[in-house]
């Protein structure tokens, strides 16, 4: 059993203001310049990761809060292959095309609703470009199972791919049909088994709770039945209802939604499930095996979180490729267009689909890391950082130590000459308590913007 103090926990998860942005408050601008994001890929050094947006779906789920086009037009999807492949052409004028890729991700939408011969020659037309891939790369893809057979597997297994995420949600048949997803556990367990068939080990199932019409009752029944897909490694994310910031999630009866009592049993069930069967917690809201390699960075304190969650592959640039993509590198954060029209206007004029980013100053470097730290490994080495950054910590951080204390007098975190480390329960409270050293957090809280509730 869990040993985590749910009571505490809940002290710090009323409804309230959401501690959504990455790794800050800090926000994205025109300010930072399309110049100064060249300049940026074109000094830089490390490794790379790559993230491609397909931003396709043939219809809406109506909880997703991801950048989506709907469309039946199968003219629209490879109009898009050409453009990527133009970005891509752009990119390699500006980016080291023989730095090393340890990291390649496809994402949306939904990346598999496009037929296997056209991921094969996006894959293929990048890796014409960018050659150097390592021996051990993380190469995934997030897959609807409404949307996924043989021949797209046959591409994934000839490029290597080696970890899979389905998309499930729920598996109540009231609540996909409320969300806008049917998806039958059969549809899904055959998914995985083809996965699994050829050769893929790292296989990760989605779900979300908070969703309309769930209860403890119907969620332990999805959970229950997921057992038969046997995952690696398990997502449980807390649903996000913006409506005034999606439209289709205006289509549910807000009434229907759990309260913040009932999503609290839930996540509380669902630790206790996975941990029964012999799955671990890994942060706020992932569960592995534990032979995964995600418990040897943990233990290494190398773990790293970045935009596709959790992951042992750290120490990257992220290069985004497609419609709104986000890149990150050391010392800056990059958004593409989410226009279609400005994204193709930029691309034919030779140009970068670049829209809005941010430079990091030095505060802003610093306090990433410390952020970074605390929310991948749950923990700060204060001597490490005070070697690296050439600060005296507890100094440099007056304030934001007193803003931890709460946490420390609940237990939480300890604090100590060398460290910072984070409980089992503080863990689920991560953001919370990464808060505390976020320099634009009181400007943040007193403008009138509004996100999702904690719980």
């Amino acid at each position: 059993m869990s040993n985590i103090d749910f009571e505490k926990f809940s002290k710090y998860s009323k409804p309230g203001p959401r501690y959504t942005s990455y790794p800050t408050a800090l926000e994205f601008s025109s300010d930072f310049t399309y110049d100064e994001y060249i300049e940026f890929l074109e000094n830089e050094k490390e490794k790379i990761s790559i993230y491609i947006h397909l931003p396709f779906c043939r219809s809406a789920c109506y909880f997703c809060g991801c950048n989506v086009v709907f469309t039946s037009k199968e003219s629209k999807l490879s109009r898009y292959i050409e453009y990527l492949k133009k970005e891509i052409d752009i990119l390699a004028q500006h980016v080291d095309t023989n730095r090393e890729i340890i990291q390649f991700h496809f994402g949306g939408g939904t990346p598999t609703y496009y037929k296997a011969f056209e991921l094969d020659e996006i894959v293929s037309y990048l890796k014409s470009k960018f050659p150097n891939w390592s021996s051990d790369a993380e190469i995934s893809c997030e897959i609807d199972p409404r949307f996924f057979n043989e021949e797209q597997m046959k591409v994934f297994k000839k490029h290597g791919f080696n970890r899979i995420s389905f998309g499930v949600q729920d598996l109540d048949a009231k609540v996909q049909k409320e969300i806008h997803r049917i998806q039958p556990l059969v549809l899904t367990k055959s998914a995985v088994e083809l996965a699994r068939r050829y050769g893929i080990e790292s296989i990760n199932t989605d779900f979300i709770y908070g969703l309309p019409y769930q209860t403890l009752e119907s969620f332990k029944r999805t959970l229950e039945q997921s057992v038969e897909l046997n995952p690696d490694r398990v997502a449980v994310f807390n649903y996000a209802h913006v409506p005034w910031l999606m439209r289709t999630m205006r289509k549910f009866d807000e009434t229907t939604l759990p309260t913040p009592d009932v999503k609290l049993q839930i996540f509380k069930h669902t630790i206790d499930f996975f941990e029964n069967r012999g799955y671990k917690m890994v942060g706020m809201d992932h569960f592995a095996k534990p032979q995964d390699e995600l418990f040897g960075a943990i233990e290494k304190g190398e773990l790293h979180r970045n935009f596709q969650g959790y992951t042992t592959k750290g120490g990257a640039n992220l290069i985004g490729i497609g419609l709104t993509s986000i890149g990150e590198g050391e010392r800056y954060y990059a958004q593409n267009t989410k226009d279609m029209k400005v994204y193709e206007e930029a691309i034919d004029s030779g140009r970068l689909p670049f829209e809005r980013g941010v430079k990091l100053s030095d505060d802003d470097y610093l306090r990433k890391a410390v952020i970074m730290e605390l929310m991948a490994n749950f923990h700060i080495d204060i001597n490490r950082i005070e070697r690296e950054h050439n600060i005296n910590f507890k100094e440099y951080f007056k304030d934001s130590i007193e803003k931890l204390q709460e946490f420390v007098e609940d237990e939480l975190i300890t604090i100590n000459d060398n460290e910072i480390k984070v409980s089992q329960t503080g863990t689920l409270l991560i953001r919370n308590i990464a808060m505390a050293f976020d320099a634009y957090m009181v400007k943040y809280e007193k403008s009138k913007k509004t996100f999702s509730k904690t719980v």
